[in-house]
């Protein structure tokens, strides 16, 4: 696809430890395009966490054993080694991040505006390709440039609607609310003006009125600005609000892939219905998925569902290929619910 920013393709990827190896991730698709809102939702444990990390170039060195497949951002392999300073340049920089708890994501001796500066002395997008022969930590910070950024930095902190911008860079971690400072964390993202900005559950750490604007605040950040997100999250009611497409992931797997008003109304794989069936009803009951998430140290072959899926066969025990259900509808099931042309609406996730 023309437009395809971020593609991942057939990445498997584990930690070893202790004489044991942990199958994290296995065969896992995924392809993200200019501009786009792509939820990437599943239970808790699923892989999203790892994914993302994975596309970041942040798991643990020491344990991590990737086993196949590529993950590509704009052209340039982010798992190949010697392409280790385009990679650096895109981390970051291009690519930026939203931690799920942004308190601890903070400096708490360091005032906000010192941690704001400082990563705009290195991923400001003013600064210099040209690689400097100092030793990093002895690399100056020049002076038009720093004025320049301060001035950019005080602008975003205006757009993400934190009041009092410059007293609030004077300020510690501690001296501000939740709210304000996940507000900080999608401020300090957009800042080198990325790409693509991934999001891990953003708003999990914030009450349900906040959660609110967070959301709402950072799809309009990014539909004025063009940049794609990936949002990461087990709350399909935020999925809902603000994406355009919709993948799912079970037990390190892509299950299902669609934009996200066929996602809710029409789902293909078992697990995606079962998924949207767990949501609370208007009149208080709700449906769990029975039994639970297979052993990362021993999980079944083929697809990874089948040990809690009621329509799971022999020939479950192979990983089904990529099917396509309907325009953009990916779906990996060997029994599928239904086409997505002759599936019957559901109700909305809203309900």
């Amino acid at each position: 696809m023309t437009d395809a920013l971020l593609t991942v393709e057939g990445l498997s990827l584990g930690f070893r430890g202790d004489g044991s190896f942990a199958h994290i991730l296995d065969g896992a698709n995924m392809t993200m395009n200019k501009g786009e809102i792509m939820g990437l939702v599943g239970e808790s444990g699923c892989g999203k966490t790892t994914l993302a990390s994975a596309i970041l170039g942040v798991l643990p060195r020491h344990s991590l054993e990737i086993r196949g497949g590529r993950i590509r951002f704009d052209g340039i392999d982010m798992l190949d080694a010697t392409q280790a300073a385009q990679q650096q340049s895109v981390r970051g920089r291009r690519v930026t991040f939203i931690p799920q708890d942004p308190f601890t994501s903070l400096n708490p001796v360091f005032t906000i505006g010192q941690q704001i500066e400082e990563l705009m002395k290195w991923k400001s997008p003013r600064r210099a390709a040209a690689p400097s022969r100092l030793p990093t930590l002895l690399t100056p910070y020049p002076p038009a440039r720093r004025r320049a950024d301060r001035e950019k930095i005080m602008e975003m902190l205006n757009l993400v609607q934190l009041p009092r911008p410059d007293q609030l860079l004077k300020k510690y971690p501690h001296e501000v609310s939740g709210g304000q400072r996940q507000r900080l964390m999608i401020a300090m993202a957009l800042l080198p003006e990325p790409d693509l900005i991934i999001a891990d559950e953003p708003t999990t750490a914030l009450d349900v009125t906040i959660q609110a604007q967070i959301l709402g605040l950072l799809r309009n950040l990014a539909n004025d600005r063009g940049v794609a997100v990936m949002l990461t999250t087990h709350d399909l009611g935020s999925a809902y609000e603000i994406c355009d497409r919709i993948t799912v992931m079970y037990a390190g797997q892509d299950v299902e892939a669609a934009p996200v008003a066929e996602f809710f109304n029409r789902p293909t794989h078992p697990y995606t219905a079962k998924l949207l069936d767990s949501l609370p009803e208007g009149g208080g009951g709700m449906t769990g998925i029975p039994g639970e998430l297979p052993s990362f140290y021993a999980p079944p072959p083929g697809c990874r569902f089948q040990t809690r899926c009621d329509r799971a066969t022999e020939a479950c025990r192979s990983r089904p290929p990529a099917d396509l259900a309907g325009p953009a509808h990916i779906v990996r099931c060997v029994h599928p619910l239904f086409s997505t042309a002759a599936a019957p609406a559901r109700k909305e996730a809203h309900a």
